[in-house]
């Protein structure tokens, strides 16, 4: 299935007919439900005291199947599988900024609820917390291509999703910022449906702003998650069950992401060090080719990995007694709290194992070296933005630090 780069690139979407063929549709529906099935048993188990018998299956607006790869056995490998078909991994590596890098990038099933809850809010994907603002983030996309592409591909027809094309290579207008204020569920001046019939799929970049237009109990089923040039699978036992190619691929994966984490130390120590050289070569060999721009991004992501390692070195500490840690916890929310212990590998995020790499001294060093950038990304109050997934928080949702260059942010090592 060949596609059009560059239409993807303009408008932030495009719509692919016949994914699934319909001669396989009725067989992927009954894989896909054995593990909705297994899923909503776990709900009832985990319910909450006061929850209904079914638990999140009852609640959630939209229940989803999260790793789902999880659940899976010999009969419902095909649910794995289907990511790595040549309509699906194969159309990513037209898009992606190191299409030999493709790879899977989360596998989810997002349902219909019980009762209708209406519509969600607009949104991008992105979230300042621990990414960059999402002007850094438009200048990599125009300068690179994407890291990460998004799917959605339905098992019965599905108009939910709608986007604002060409959005995901601009900020919000004034306009559209004061309807998000006024409604953020409602219809968008330049919002189109996405009109998908079973077995269809629309790939999209995150930054696109979209929105889930209606979370009614009508049978839904469609299959979510993307591909990324940043694989991350810390457990790929499931992958027993899958055929000897698609076994071999995703242990390719499970090599190549402690490739990437090595360089991720990498850069970081070559920041403690401060060897230039070091730390060049480092986001060379993270994203092959990366541009000035997309430099920038790395370095604002090894400046957050920097604070999740301190976080996590600093609650060690403070579990054996240390009273000077747990002072400094105290100035840290939870929400970052919970960032540095929740792996996000599109923002090379590896996660809390990654920050026992590092001693406690060399996370204060890290601090150091990164404080001038971290400074730069943040108000001097908390703020919010509409469009985004977020609490209000210091860190910009949308511009980077003003003639504030890579080069800049070298020479603050000093």
């Amino acid at each position: 299935m060949q596609v059009d780069r560059q239409q993807f690139l303009d408008q932030g979407y495009l719509v692919l007919r016949g994914v699934i063929p319909p001669a396989q549709l009725h067989q992927v529906r009954a894989d896909f439900e054995a593990l909705v099935e297994r899923q909503k048993t776990i709900w009832a188990q985990e319910r909450a005291p006061g929850d209904p018998p079914g638990g999140v299956w009852e609640t959630q607006r939209q229940p989803r199947l999260v790793s789902y790869n999880t659940l899976i056995d010999a009969e419902t490998a095909s649910t794995v599988e289907i990511w790595l078909q040549e309509n699906t991994l194969g159309v990513s590596r037209q898009l992606l900024s190191v299409p030999e890098a493709a790879s899977v990038a989360g596998m989810m099933l997002m349902c219909s609820p019980v009762r209708d809850h209406g519509p969600a809010e607009w949104h991008r994907d992105v979230h300042p917390i621990d990414m960059a603002p999402l002007a850094g983030l438009q200048k990599d996309l125009l300068e690179n291509g994407p890291k990460y592409v998004q799917w959605n591909i339905p098992l019965y027809d599905d108009d939910v999703l709608w986007v604002v094309p060409g959005s995901h290579r601009r900020l919000n207008t004034d306009s559209e910022n004061q309807q998000l204020l006024d409604n953020p569920r409602g219809s968008l001046s330049g919002g189109a449906p996405v009109e998908l019939n079973a077995g269809d799929a629309v790939v999209y970049i995150n930054y696109l702003l979209h929105w889930g237009s209606d979370y009614s109990a009508k049978m839904r089923r469609t299959i979510h998650g993307g591909h990324s040039i940043f694989p991350y699978y810390p457990d790929i036992s499931f992958s027993a069950f899958l055929s000897p190619d698609a076994r071999a691929t995703f242990a390719h994966w499970h090599k190549k992401s402690a490739e990437l984490q090595d360089w991720t130390e990498s850069g970081l120590r070559a920041v403690i060090d401060g060897d230039v050289g070091a730390y060049l070569a480092a986001l060379e060999a993270i994203q092959p080719g990366v541009g000035e721009d997309g430099k920038m991004v790395l370095s604002i992501y090894l400046s957050k990995a920097a604070l999740h390692i301190q976080v996590v070195k600093h609650l060690d500490s403070a579990a054996d007694g240390d009273a000077s840690s747990s002072a400094h916890l105290c100035g840290i929310s939870e929400e970052y709290r919970r960032r540095a212990f929740q792996p996000h590998p599109l923002s090379i995020n590896w996660g809390p194992r990654f920050a026992q790499r590092f001693t406690a001294s060399e996370a204060v060093v890290l601090q150091r070296r990164f404080a001038t950038l971290d400074t730069k990304l943040q108000a001097q109050q908390e703020h919010f933005a509409p469009g985004f997934q977020a609490s209000p928080m210091r860190y910009f949702f949308n511009e980077m630090p003003a003639g504030f260059t890579l080069a800049d942010f070298i020479a603050s090592w000093g």
